[in-house]
């Protein structure tokens, strides 16, 4: 019900500047066409026409992208609430029955660990959501050092088999030459991790993805991060980069996220000199997503 009251605002608006424009064009054709004889008012009208005109194109741009930023900062803090609430009501839950029931050491272990699953699941909410704030900041100086990239992404790997609990081979790893890159290690660590998990979860039930590093041209390093899941229609492949953007549909719904991952690995890549882009053929026909860095010389 949110989601439509926003769309018939955005539609709102277009049409009555539409209709400003419409009225304005009518008045303006009439009022030359009793008074085409003289010139210089003509020129005038002319000049004024044209300034209303993009005036209230303007404005109805600028109310339209308001509405759009309003409903996706909304939804991100729709997002961020549930990603946080959730593991903290688990955690929760877990301490009360372990404070008011006899639990047998075995059970009391289980509970242990999803306890602690719960508190990675939100150390990482909050971790990605401070990451933001420091990619986004022009002040923020970056830790440079040399980068195995290969390293970093074998590390990220590993980690994704672990957090979402899938086989090695549903995670495929394709090693290029050796690489180095100079950077910001936690931060090319991040940017490989959201890239790995996005593609976890937009795979669907049955994961399959293939990540790769490459030397291209002796100039960047590539890692590309393939799936064989949702895809992405061709119109959003720039838009999913932007914050807390997210494709609309059912699938948004459905695959948890704070809309902050993409932009995170945007801004690495730039900070960092490189490149970070994204293919895909279409909804139903997987993703491809590129990073690049330049090689250390």
């Amino acid at each position: 019900m949110v989601v439509a009251g926003r769309q018939k605002s955005v539609a709102f608006f277009i049409a009555l500047g539409v209709g400003l424009i419409s009225v304005i064009l009518l008045l303006y054709i009439g009022w030359v066409i009793l008074n085409w004889r003289n010139g210089i008012l003509l020129v005038l009208s002319v000049l004024l026409v044209a300034m209303v005109i993009s005036g209230l194109v303007l404005n109805t741009i600028f109310l339209v992208r308001e509405i759009r930023r309003n409903e996706q900062h909304n939804a991100f803090i729709n997002a961020v609430t549930h990603e946080l609430k959730t593991p903290v009501a688990s955690i929760r839950l877990y301490l009360e029955t372990l404070q008011t029931r006899d639990v047998d050491e075995a059970k009391r272990q289980e509970f242990y660990g999803t306890m602690l699953e719960d508190s990675d699941r939100l150390l990482s909410t909050i971790e990605q959501i401070l990451r933001t704030g420091r990619v986004g900041s022009a002040t923020n100086k970056l830790n440079v050092a040399p980068v195995d990239l290969g390293g970093v992404v074998e590390d990220c790997l590993t980690r994704a088999r672990t957090l979402h609990r899938v086989s090695p081979e549903a995670l495929s790893y394709v090693a290029g030459p050796p690489v180095t890159i100079l950077g910001d290690q936690e931060e090319v660590r991040a940017a490989v991790s959201n890239l790995i998990d996005n593609a976890v979860k937009y795979s669907g039930a049955e994961v399959n993805v293939r990540v790769e590093t490459a030397n291209v041209d002796g100039k960047y390093a590539s890692v590309r991060v393939s799936d064989q899941g949702a895809g992405i229609p061709k119109a959003e492949l720039k838009r999913i980069f932007k914050r807390f953007y997210r494709v609309p549909g059912p699938l948004a719904s459905r695959v948890k996220g704070t809309g902050l991952g993409l932009y995170i690995v945007r801004s690495v890549a730039k900070r960092h000199g490189g490149l970070a882009w994204a293919e895909s053929q279409g909804p139903g026909r997987g993703s491809t997503f590129v990073l690049q860095f330049p090689i250390v010389k």
